[in-house]
């Protein structure tokens, strides 16, 4: 007789839980169609995204002013896109209006430069975009004490959840407040942009954690995220202390993070403070077959010395400095080298940590020290891991019975020799 109850009570079930699937799924179509036709979130008429050369040779009119459009915010001038700072209440840059720099066709660098880079160069000067999704209640409390920003694009999904359940979880710890953004452009060309732009705004509701821009979300376009995402902090964030910056497939070990920021705050060194695995006297790839080529047409003589992006630390104060030094510099393809030629422009140097590691805790992948929990309780960042080998770590790492032979701390030199 219990057997029976038990079968027609999961009978009853079955159809209850379809129905409430249905209800779910419905409610998401009807937000997701109510967020199109908001007009907040939309994209505005024509795709005014920077596009990368494939796009370009599949779309038309871009580059071209807006028809309609009777105010520009980007103007055709680099003059016209920098409004004084500290005058704004708001994003400013509503709508794009920025045609192709015609007068760079007629150089002869250009003519010789590798066509990779063309469209690049010809719209450099597009440096603001529009909104597609913003938080400014992020950090408008000016309670923050350290704000995580990750570099992210749309298909990264599971990158994003594994982040937000380790070390971008936002929480107070002994009373200093962690929140989290992830960085986001457009999705590029060649795929389902309208659905991956609804999948995206659906996430953003769920978490509220995203700012997006409208450009278009490739390699080059990184540094676009850097200079944006500099504005935004300028404009949103007069009361955050600290940021970590970094990608969506790294290892943080926040006490450590914390731990390093309490030890510059006591030394009184964290005012002009960007800590990170340095990269000095470095000079352009050559190789074309590189990700990271750079024609001698583009740039020829070494970078400055310039943190790895694949984390740093660095202080809201030097923040905004880089944020007013960033709008004479001209934009670079590769971003954490861009940061670099801004920083020189203030006569700065990042410093260098062992405790943060951008190519991994070796260079030979093989090695299985890359896999010992040991290494990234010890150190601050390590790079690159998947979103499940992310979540595997982190669980090991904070075991309790977790036993290491030797703690070193995060700011002694000694570091850099235990790890190899």
């Amino acid at each position: 007789m219990d057997n029976l109850f038990r079968r027609k009570r999961i009978g009853l079930l079955k159809p209850l839980l379809s129905l409430s699937l249905v209800f779910v799924s419905f409610l998401m179509i009807h937000k997701l169609k109510l967020a199109e036709k908001d007009g907040v979130r939309q994209k505005h008429a024509g795709e005014t995204y920077w596009c990368d050369t494939e796009c370009l040779a599949s779309k038309k009119g871009v580059g071209k002013n807006h028809p309609g459009s009777e105010s520009s915010v980007l103007g055709d001038e680099p003059d016209a896109q920098r409004p004084p700072t500290g005058n704004r209440s708001s994003w400013d840059a509503q709508v794009l209006n920025c045609s192709e720099d015609a007068s760079v066709r007629s150089r002869d660098w250009f003519q010789r430069l590798d066509q990779r880079f063309h469209q690049f160069v010809l719209y450099r000067h597009c440096r603001y975009f529009p909104m597609l999704l913003n938080h400014p209640e992020k950090c408008a409390d000016g309670e923050v004490h350290l704000l995580m920003v990750i570099k992210s694009i749309i298909e990264q999904h599971d990158r994003r959840e594994a982040v937000r359940k380790t070390w971008g979880k936002e929480r107070t710890v002994d009373g200093r407040k962690i929140t989290t953004l992830f960085l986001l452009g457009s999705p590029a060309s060649g795929k389902d942009a309208k659905n991956l732009q609804k999948l995206i705004e659906y996430e953003d509701r769920i978490y509220g954690d995203i700012l997006q821009w409208d450009f278009m979300d490739t390699f080059f376009n990184l540094t676009l995220k850097e200079v944006n995402f500099l504005k935004w902090f300028d404009l949103y964030c007069p009361g955050v202390r600290f940021i970590f910056k970094g990608d969506d497939d790294v290892f943080v070990n926040t006490h450590n993070l914390l731990e390093l920021i309490d030890f510059k705050v006591e030394a009184r060194k964290e005012a002009d403070m960007l800590v990170g695995d340095t990269i000095f006297k470095a000079i352009p790839i050559r190789n074309r077959q590189s990700k990271y080529y750079i024609p001698r047409e583009l740039y020829d003589k070494p970078y400055p010395p310039y943190v790895g992006g694949g984390g740093f630390l660095m202080s809201a104060h030097l923040a905004r400095r880089l944020y007013v030094a960033s709008e004479d510099v001209e934009l670079y393809p590769i971003d954490d080298v861009f940061l670099g030629m801004c920083l020189e422009a203030l006569k700065l140097a990042p410093e260098m940590h062992p405790g943060f590691r951008t190519f991994g805790i070796t260079k030979q992948k093989v090695s299985p020290m890359n896999n010992e929990p040991c290494f990234y309780k010890q150190l601050i960042l390590v790079h690159k891991l998947g979103a499940e080998e992310l979540l595997r770590m982190w669980s090991v790492v904070h075991q309790e019975d977790l036993v290491c032979a030797k703690k070193t701390s995060v700011h002694d030199p000694q570091l850099a020799k235990s790890s190899h």
